[in-house]
């Protein structure tokens, strides 16, 4: 087949069958072209051990326009598409790059993204054990506009989830977050769950870590709730929501709770 690599182990089927049938009978067999078949029979090596091509077969022919057009454009916008740097070349340079360059256009683009682009942000994927983490966060609820007798309703919503089996609790507060909602959403929730994660992660609750006023009255009280439930507190990095992973993936308007599995009595 055309643009098709012979393999080894097509090789040794083909010269297998060429003891006992014709070599366009033997080629068909091993999946290959006669005139593959042909060059084979003249090879002295397997295709494994022939070296790797390391020059051009034909000349670059976005060589006098690369650094000059193509690389300026990609600097200021790293995320340009090749079809749409072959259109403005093809603006500038008529019928020189003709529509069938797109590849070779994107190959080039994707080597110099890998070699000079900008650097990406590595994420590691997350993986989680039964009963190991249980994560707890505030949200705002003002933009869904919920008023009671015409009146704007501002409240939070206190969002808990195990990050295993994804089950879901939240409740309504009618304030701002404090240690009492962060505590009282908290153990409905593991109430509710039947059982205790081993680990509660939060990110970084102004109720638990950051009260300017009471931090370190908080913080005990935070490190007492935690002691009683025999959970570790573990928080984000701020600024990263990302690290909460199934925390965020968790959001939505329905909350369909799933029993929870290898939990401890709270």
């Amino acid at each position: 087949m055309s643009g098709t690599h012979i393999t080894d182990r097509q090789v040794h089927l083909y010269m297998t069958k060429r003891k006992d049938h014709t070599q366009e009978v033997a080629a068909a067999k091993a999946g290959m072209s006669v005139r593959t078949a042909r060059r084979v029979s003249k090879a002295a090596t397997l295709p494994s051990q022939k070296p790797e091509r390391e020059w051009r077969t034909r000349a670059n022919p976005f060589a006098e326009v690369w650094d000059s057009e193509i690389v300026p454009l990609l600097r200021c916008s790293p995320k340009l598409k090749a079809i749409t740097l072959l259109r403005q070349l093809q603006e500038v340079h008529a019928d020189r790059f003709p529509d069938s360059m797109r590849r070779t256009l994107e190959r080039h683009i994707g080597q110099w993204r890998a070699l000079e682009g900008p650097s990406k942000e590595v994420f590691f994927p997350q993986t989680y054990q039964p009963g190991v983490r249980g994560l707890s966060d505030f949200t705002h609820m003002e933009e869904l506009g919920v008023t009671i007798a015409g009146v704007a309703f501002g409240h939070l919503l206190y969002h808990f989830v195990l990050a295993f089996s994804r089950w879901e609790y939240a409740s309504v507060v009618d304030g701002g977050e404090s240690f009492q909602a962060l505590a009282a959403g908290l153990q409905n929730a593991l109430w509710q769950a039947g059982g205790c994660p081993s680990e509660h992660r939060s990110d970084s609750l102004s109720a638990a870590f950051k009260n300017l006023q009471e931090k370190e009255d908080f913080t005990v009280r935070y490190a007492a709730l935690l002691e009683h439930y025999g959970m570790e507190g573990t928080r984000n990095n701020r600024g990263l929501g990302h690290e909460y992973g199934v925390k965020n993936m968790s959001r939505c308007p329905s909350m369909t709770p799933v029993l929870p599995t290898r939990l401890s009595r709270p």
